[in-house]
């Protein structure tokens, strides 16, 4: 991994992205996504974990994170590993998931093809960590960040989605998940 991809300083926002093998829509299902928040939100209560801005995706989120107890690449590491075996789990469980052989299929194949899996690759490798020491690139990483789900046709106003934390910045109504703004 290049210099420009490393946490920079634990307590400095960084604006990562966790990207699903094979870019599959796992997150179309609220299932999925409700695993995604009660990992975010333990990793908030028992790890350090400071959420500036999110959003959960189709098929990645982004998050702006920092920390103030423990070093924020081994909590994204954590968090990457237990919502994998969660939402293999959760997929495996569910009798009806349309697209849940398919879905199995497709992570265990990416697993078998990375030697630090033993089984299922849910996770891209990586998240791309970018510091973010400037108010400008603060601001940008917002704008792009919340204006995600805008791009993807889902809603007019970014406000209006429900995982994301455009409502705390536009409305300043609490959303799903305690943010540092």
């Amino acid at each position: 991994m290049s210099e420009k991809y490393k946490i920079a300083a634990d307590t400095q926002p960084h604006f990562v992205t966790c990207t699903i093998t094979g870019w599959v829509d796992v997150f179309s299902r609220e299932a999925y996504r409700e695993k995604i928040l009660e990992s975010l939100s333990f990793c908030q209560s028992e790890k350090g974990l400071l959420i500036h801005a999110w959003v959960i995706m189709s098929n990645h989120l982004h998050l702006i994170v920092s920390s103030k107890a423990n070093a924020l690449a081994d909590i994204i590491r954590d968090f990457k590993k237990y919502t994998a075996k969660q939402i293999i789990a959760a997929i495996r469980d569910n009798e009806n998931e349309s697209r849940r052989e398919w879905m199995l299929n497709l992570f265990l194949y990416a697993g078998s093809r990375n030697g630090n899996n033993k089984e299922y690759q849910f996770w891209k490798s990586g998240y791309h960590p970018i510091v973010l020491d400037s108010p400008v690139k603060i601001e940008q990483r917002l704008k792009y960040l919340h204006e995600n789900p805008v791009r993807a046709g889902w809603v007019r106003e970014p406000q209006d989605y429900k995982y994301s934390s455009a409502v705390d910045y536009y409305t300043g109504t609490k959303g799903l998940l305690k943010i540092e703004l």
